[in-house]
């Protein structure tokens, strides 16, 4: 029987040999695959762990520019009331001056430009936030893990105090930034409008064609520039750059910290990394501003704003029902004429429709509008590029 056995496996010895290294691949590829099928789920888990804590820091971002847009509204509303305040001029009118003619003609300069300069404050205030807060955020986000980016809490890059500099360069657009679009307006308003009488007829059409008219002298530098059109709108964002690349702005902060130098040694060790931060954001910032994406974006939202507005107008063009009582909804409002005189006040009370406080429908089609989304989640995606990110849809 033994004997019977051992003639059997030493005839059948490549076999059991053949076999038992088959068994012990197949033991050995299994083991690897469930390995590697660990890891690989593993590594799957992560990068959706890692999309959705990007996805919602980026939408948190979102939100938080769409409430700061609507939160700056009485400020821009504020600022156009006081540089293009025309309840002085309504008041003088109601007094029956001698001069009512040059009052009227004021008025209708400022009537105007106020919606004019409405529509373009509000336009680059929301795509400027846009860009700042989504480069700030990806800074952000990639300081929030310090080890999967290579750096250590110590070198964060977007500190709380570069942030609440950063932040502060919008003050230029609020204040010297529109003052020079009022001023911009005024001069394009006048241009195209100063010359026509108070009774002059207009249709809706031509409503449009002069806002066109105002919209090409201010956004056009010369006849020459006519696929750049925004170019000359980027001057309103920022201050302007010395020979050396530097703002007013910047310089002054430099004067500041060489004092503090002196005062405090250790202070002066951490000052110039965040200037050197701070000129890295303005720069990047300037770049976005002057980038063909960015004009694309800023003329998208101005082509719908002044869409709405005159969609707004043409409700004032429509006939009353007493006056027209039969044939009303068939007459349309591109049929209808107004005097230049009676368009005055519908032009000048514009801005509240544009600037109006919460709900304001205007401001949130502009905030929602597919362009400008899409805009934001490529400039997030630029600023918080690390190893292990995947892209904002």
């Amino acid at each position: 029987m033994f004997t019977y056995l051992k003639d059997f496996f030493r005839r059948h010895r490549r076999k059991f040999v053949f076999v038992g290294v088959l068994s012990a691949a197949s033991v050995f590829l299994w083991k690897y695959g469930q390995q590697r099928l660990k890891e690989w789920q593993e590594r799957e888990a992560a990068e959706c762990l890692a999309f959705a804590r990007r996805q919602h820091h980026f939408d948190s971002n979102q939100r938080t520019c769409n409430m700061t847009v609507l939160s700056m509204l009485p400020t821009i509303r504020q600022s156009l009331h006081k540089m293009l305040d025309s309840d002085d001029l309504t008041q003088q009118l109601k007094n029956r001056p001698a001069n009512k003619l040059e009052i009227w003609e004021q008025f209708k300069i400022i009537s105007f430009s106020r919606p004019v300069a409405a529509v373009y404050s509000l336009c680059m205030v929301i795509v400027f936030l846009r860009v700042q807060l989504n480069v700030l955020g990806g800074y952000m986000y990639l300081d929030s893990f310090h080890g999967n980016n290579g750096t250590t809490a110590s070198q964060s890059q977007a500190t709380p105090e570069i942030q609440k500099q950063y932040l502060a360069t919008i003050q230029y657009l609020m204040g010297k930034g529109i003052q020079d679009i009022v001023a911009a307006t005024q001069q394009a308003v006048e241009q195209c409008i100063a010359k026509m009488s108070l009774k002059e007829n207009l249709q809706l059409q031509d409503v449009e064609r002069i806002v066109g008219k105002i919209r090409r002298k201010l956004e056009i530098w010369d006849t020459d520039d006519f696929g750049n059109s925004t170019t000359s709108l980027a001057k309103y964002f920022l201050p302007p750059e010395d020979e050396h690349g530097l703002t007013d702005n910047e310089l002054k902060l430099d004067d500041v910290t060489l004092d503090d130098q002196i005062e405090n040694i250790e202070e002066a060790c951490c000052l110039p990394q965040n200037e050197s931060m701070l000129h890295r954001l303005s720069q990047e910032t300037r770049d976005m501003i002057e980038s063909a994406d960015f004009c694309l974006v800023l003329n998208a939202c101005l082509d719908t704003a002044f869409t709405r507005l005159m969609d707004n107008i043409a409700c004032s063009f429509k006939p009353k029902p007493e006056q027209k009582p039969f044939d009303v909804l068939s007459i349309s409002p591109c049929d209808t004429n107004l005097p230049l005189a009676k368009l005055i006040p519908i032009m000048n009370g514009q801005i509240h429709f544009i600037c109006g406080d919460s709900p304001n429908h205007f401001v949130q089609e502009l905030l929602l509008m597919e362009c400008v989304k899409d805009f934001a989640a490529n400039v997030y995606e630029a600023f918080s590029q690390s190893k292990q990110s995947t892209a904002i849809p």
